[in-house]
């Protein structure tokens, strides 16, 4: 590969890595619930709000972020954030109360919120339209390690070095993709890329993405978000197996996103019928065989294959129907992805003390099967599931700037 062509991998790479900081942070308090507890003396249900509150900050400032920036250079916007990310977290590994942590933990999610609506125009700029696909499979791997490695890994740190330990470690590797990106990643107006733009624009069937992408991540956290104490108390696991449990739900989603990611150009529809419907089918099943251990490993693979490729879907479909500029419509998803993340945690917190934590999860699965019923609507609408039956790797906006810079013109793949 040519120079300029290993530097837009390099520069994807970082992106990725960026990817898993970012989600990493944001879910890590769900490994470490009784740590942070017990450290800082407060409910486990107010560590659970620590990601209520996260999400809850990305999906109300990630529109108003999104139309405010949409005409900054991206190397100055994606640089912007990752510092906030960094000083943020250093902030939280030096909290000492629970409001400092909230505090940092706000921050952060602001830097989220623009991050998450950049990202994937950014990343399929740098390369030819024809790999749209094989690009956003790459940001969407990068976010499931966070799943697979950056959750477990940070819940075993944890357990050997205090929960501060992982916080430490996410602050080096913002600084790591903070450099990578502030150096490498060209300067270029966003109007220019043939990412700016969906394929095929459809007012209808992008609120049936936005809202299938709420309702079925409210399903998974309303469970999810409590699953340390529905392996060690409902179960039976070993507190120090936790981190193990959490391996085998992330490494299952990195098997889901690839699988389903040979799908999404063919079947972009089918695609989110699959992922949600098996979803909720795990969520029932953690419910109703919660005491039997091998029944519960094999049904939380399950829902990390399924729940983890649902919003790799919803973003391929963003660059298909995606009425305005594709930013706006990836910060409406982000957002929506986070409403679900906040309100999945709050209705968990709640349903705790209604239903206890098994039950956490059969609320869960009803939230999934409705949002099943949400996505299956799409066939409802006139001309079907597939507007002009153009995947988002094939087709090319017409909308698009002719005179984009020149990694945007390239046609290498990454």
């Amino acid at each position: 590969m040519s120079s300029s062509t290993w530097r837009r991998v390099i520069v994807l790479l970082a992106l990725a890595l960026s990817a898993f900081t970012f989600n990493t942070t944001e879910n890590l308090p769900i490994g470490l619930l009784s740590l942070i507890s017990d450290d800082l003396d407060v409910s486990l249900s107010s560590v659970g709000y620590l990601v209520t509150w996260y999400g809850l900050t990305v999906a109300v400032i990630s529109l108003p972020f999104a139309h405010v920036s949409r005409g900054w250079p991206r190397r100055y916007v994606l640089s912007g954030v990752l510092a906030v990310m960094v000083v943020a977290t250093l902030v939280s590994v030096l909290a000492d109360s629970y409001w400092v942590l909230l505090t940092a933990r706000v921050a952060t999610a602001l830097a989220q919120a623009l991050f998450w609506a950049v990202l994937a125009p950014v990343a399929v700029g740098l390369f030819s339209p024809a790999v749209r696909g094989r690009v956003i499979a790459v940001m969407s791997v990068g976010g499931s390690l966070a799943t697979v490695l950056g959750v477990p890994a940070g819940t075993w740190l944890g357990q050997q070095g205090g929960w501060r330990a992982p916080f430490l470690a996410l602050t080096a590797l913002g600084v790591v993709a903070l450099v990578v990106i502030a150096v490498l990643l060209p300067t270029t107006r966003p109007e220019d890329s043939h990412g700016a733009y969906a394929s095929a624009p459809h007012t209808g069937r992008f609120v049936i993405v936005l809202a299938t992408t709420a309702v079925s991540v409210t399903g998974m956290f309303a469970g999810f978000t409590y699953v340390e104490r529905f392996l060690t108390t409902v179960t039976g696991f070993a507190p120090a197996t936790v981190s193990v449990m959490l391996f085998v739900f992330g490494l299952a989603g990195i098997v889901g996103v690839s699988g389903v990611g040979q799908l999404l150009d063919r079947f972009p529809h089918g695609s989110l019928v699959l992922t949600v419907g098996l979803q909720a089918v795990a969520l029932t099943g953690l419910y109703l065989f919660a005491d039997v251990k091998a029944a519960v490993i094999g049904l939380l693979a399950l829902l990390g294959a399924s729940a983890a490729p649902v919003f790799m879907a919803t973003q391929a479909r963003i660059l298909q129907v995606a009425p305005g500029r594709t930013e706006l419509g990836f910060a409406a998803n982000s957002a929506a992805f986070n409403v679900g993340i906040a309100g999945g945690a709050l209705i968990g917190g709640v349903a705790l003390s209604a239903v206890d934590t098994r039950g956490t999860f059969l609320v869960g699965a009803v939230l999934t099967f409705v949002s099943l019923a949400i996505v299956l609507a799409e066939r409802l609408l006139p001309g079907g599931t597939s507007p002009g039956g153009t995947s988002p790797a094939q087709a090319v906006p017409a909308q698009s700037n002719p005179a984009r810079s020149t990694p945007e013109r390239a046609a290498e793949s990454p």
